[in-house]
């Protein structure tokens, strides 16, 4: 009886150039993986915000559009997130977007929540004039309407603030990653490319 004898290969599936172009497309891709993770971050705060949201989704307008516009949000982040581990050049773009979206988001919901308490039907004036046992019990209370009005303005204010920094400095960040997928996609074979698309975490 004869015995086979297998005898290695003399052409590996892999050469050490191939490893060493597998070694240049992962240092180049780092600042893209590193834009994922901040996306994977993002999208994950504003789907756990919309999970809060949904259930003043069921008693009021108000809520049903919070909770619509941070699932939107949490959505299109997710997309961008998985564009830009493809090496899609329209990833950072979506981000971006998406970030400055939220940003105008914010901004209307804590102006109409200015209006409302300073000048609109949930204002204090207009609770004092609905209310005259809640005017007569506070009307004696020296500067209560103008301590109200500050602390109004410095919360939404800061809210907005806050928002145009972290937002606005977000889609930045994400709006300069493009430059890294066009610079990855053009200095990498198209084999490492393909590679990596397929061996990519979800």
């Amino acid at each position: 009886m004869s015995t086979a004898i297998l005898t290695p290969t003399s052409n590996p599936p892999l050469v050490e150039s191939h490893h060493q172009e597998l070694t240049a497309a992962a240092r180049r891709g780092a600042p893209i993986r590193r834009a994922a993770r901040v996306a994977s971050f993002n999208a994950w705060s504003s789907a756990i915000f919309a999970a809060l949201s949904a259930p003043f989704a069921l008693f009021s307008l108000a809520g049903l559009l919070v909770f619509a516009a941070l699932a939107a949000v949490a959505w299109n982040e997710f997309r961008g997130r998985r564009r830009l581990l493809d090496f899609d050049p329209a990833g950072p773009s979506i981000l971006g977007w998406n970030q400055l979206g939220l940003l105008a988001m914010i901004a209307v919901y804590c102006l109409w929540a200015l209006y409302s308490n300073l000048w609109g039907g949930g204002s204090m004036e207009a609770q004092l004039r609905t209310n005259p046992q809640l005017s007569a019990a506070i009307g004696s209370m020296q500067g209560f309407d103008d301590l109200y009005r500050t602390i109004v303005i410095l919360l939404y204010g800061s809210v907005i603030a806050l928002s145009i920094v972290f937002q606005g400095a977000n889609a930045l960040y994400y709006f300069s990653r493009r430059k890294y997928v066009e610079a990855y996609l053009r200095e990498t074979p198209a084999w490492v490319i393909d590679l990596e698309r397929a061996t990519r975490s979800a």
